[in-house]
């Protein structure tokens, strides 16, 4: 079982930064896949980000690129999300994943190929 804790959300106006943080717990975190979802009101979750268990491999969502960057510190069993740059489209409560069943890091992108989930943290861009 893995237990994941997201922070570092808030309110930021477009073009500002913020860095969310995923702590997990559990004896093998470190070794699985993780990722970033986020959703907005009235829509279906959607992938933004995903890290190789050594994070050596990454993934992102084409609207994110250039600007997100997904990163992971194991010693801490914490993962990150730097968002710089961000836009009002930005907005949405913002989940961490752990444990993609497959694998596979292309099939990061489905929300059901995962097994783990944080609570969320809300991100709000005004501009």
């Amino acid at each position: 079982q893995v237990q994941l804790v997201e922070s570092g959300g808030g309110l930021v106006q477009a073009g500002g930064s913020l860095r969310l943080s995923c702590a997990a717990s559990g004896s093998t975190s470190s070794s699985y896949i993780m990722g970033w979802f986020r959703q907005a009101p009235g829509r279906e979750r959607e992938f933004v980000a995903a890290i190789s268990s050594r994070g050596g491999v990454t993934n992102y969502e084409d609207s994110v690129k250039g600007r997100f960057t997904i990163s992971r510190a194991n010693a801490k069993n914490t993962m990150y999300l730097q968002m710089n740059n961000l836009r009002p489209e930005d907005t949405a409560v913002y989940y961490c994943a752990s444990f993609l069943v497959s694998g596979i890091l292309v099939q990061a992108t489905t929300p059901r190929n995962w097994r783990y989930w944080g609570q969320g943290t809300q991100v709000t861009v005004y501009s």
